[in-house]
């Protein structure tokens, strides 16, 4: 692939201007109500229905961020606006909880908060807020509280879109900044705009991509509980440029009784393959432990791609480290292909962690890729539980390992990291106390709901 990074300036400017614009959409109807002039009715109000405002307008961006739209993410990677999607509905909860105190403290009166005997709007108000409760905490916890993926993620959905119609009904009828006649016209304007969001990712984008869906060509074992599927477009379909290190979303269609749900995986062919796609997926859940039942002629969805993490966008980047921990090796994989592909001769060490031999995945190609010249590829493989015939490294992948391998001089290096979370978390301590800049250490953080 002819990829052209953009410039760190750029870049950056593209980011700060997409943050300006979120901030003005949800200040935005507070700035309307200033200028429109619209009656005081003590601080305490006027500081409590901004709350609310602001509350709102947070929850209705909160369909844009999650919409996969290419022209917010690509400023960001969808990791890190997913997780701001998640954080930033905590601070709409505050805001929405501290608004009916404050007009209570206004009012001199706390019947708003303890009368039964209340307006329908009011309790629809109170029941938004419940929800939106539930909702969040289901998200923080949906681990621990055993939920499946798709089932969470079905009524995250579907609540998220009752809880914006009920607020919107709340705030119509018992918002006296409502009665004017612009922002009227906004609130209607924002409700209908995040209808049709949601609309369209959930329902129009899915079928759009149906009708011209990739095929599987391939389905390889690459250890006990690791499989490559690789997919090849529709006839007269072509695969769109993608980075080496970036993720898609795949839905698979596959014999009657297998599940069909949406997931996200790293693409783990290099974009100068331009027939087929790759992804690398690891057996570890409900669906991915059905992944081995794939068949060729089976078809998927592909939605992508997305993400930053890639070194095609830091070309200035000579020296990489990559370290990696079981299927955290894919999108290291990816940019390693694409060197070998395009015949780019920086150079790479990469430090791969696994348990035993038979769970190294790649690690053929890995040795013809060393055995190269292009990139110019250091690899060491650390097994924690290796069998008597392992003559290699042992133990795991600690600060000992990469000061023996990249010496204790780190300042020239930049640091990939990929793996599962706690190790990944525990290499950039490591990295960070043996004086690693945190600019110099490239993460992403794969899981959303972590």
């Amino acid at each position: 692939m002819d990829y052209s990074p953009p410039k760190t300036s750029r870049s950056n400017d593209a980011r700060w201007f997409r943050i300006g614009l979120y901030v003005v959409l949800v200040t935005l109807p507070v700035w309307m109500v200033t200028f429109l002039g619209a009656p005081s009715e003590g601080v305490l109000n006027d500081v409590g229905r901004n709350f609310a405002l602001v509350g709102f307008m947070i929850l209705v961006v909160q369909f844009l961020l999650a919409a996969r739209i290419k022209w917010i993410e690509r400023a960001f990677g969808l990791d890190i606006l997913i997780r701001y999607h998640k954080y930033v509905a905590l601070a709409a909860v505050g805001f929405l909880v501290i608004h009916p105190v404050l007009l209570a403290l206004g009012h001199g009166s706390w019947k708003l908060l303890t009368r039964l005997d209340l307006p329908w709007y009011i309790w629809a108000g109170k029941l938004a807020l419940i929800l939106l409760i539930v909702n969040i905490f289901s998200s923080v916890y949906q681990g621990k509280l055993g939920l499946k993926f798709e089932k969470w993620r079905l009524g995250h959905d579907f609540s998220a879109i009752i809880i914006l119609i009920i607020s919107f009904l709340h705030a119509w009828f018992a918002g006296d900044d409502l009665k004017v006649l612009p922002m009227q016209v906004l609130w209607v304007t924002i409700f209908i705009g995040a209808v049709v969001l949601f609309i369209h990712h959930r329902f129009l984008r899915p079928a759009r991509l149906g009708r011209h869906p990739y095929g599987v060509e391939e389905i390889r074992q690459e250890t006990g509980d690791v499989w490559t599927v690789k997919l090849v477009p529709a006839p007269g379909r072509a695969i769109g440029d993608y980075m080496p290190g970036q993720f898609h979303f795949l839905t698979f269609f596959r014999a009657p009784g297998l599940p069909v749900e949406e997931h996200h995986w790293t693409i783990s062919s290099s974009p100068a393959q331009k027939n087929f796609i790759c992804s690398t997926i690891k057996a570890v859940g409900d669906f991915t432990t059905t992944i081995g039942q794939t068949k060729i002629g089976d078809t998927a969805l592909v939605h992508g791609p997305f993400g930053r993490y890639s070194y095609v966008l830091h070309p200035e980047e000579r020296d990489l480290v990559f370290l990696a921990g079981g299927i955290g090796i894919t999108p290291l994989m990816a940019m390693v292909r694409h060197m070998r592909d395009v015949g780019d001769k920086r150079s790479v060490t990469l430090l791969y962690a696994n348990k035993k031999k038979e769970g190294i995945v790649f690690r053929r190609e890995l040795h013809q890729v060393a055995a190269g010249k292009n990139p110019n590829l250091t690899l060491v493989h650390i097994l924690s539980r290796p069998d008597e015939s392992w003559a290699g490294e042992t133990g795991h992948l600690d600060r000992e390992k990469i000061e023996k391998y990249c010496g204790r001089t780190l300042g020239e290096k930049t640091f990939y990291v990929c793996g599962p979370v706690k190790m990944a978390e525990e290499l950039v301590r490591i990295l960070s106390r043996m004086g690693v800049s945190k600019h110099q250490i490239r993460r992403e953080i794969f899981s959303f709901l972590d």
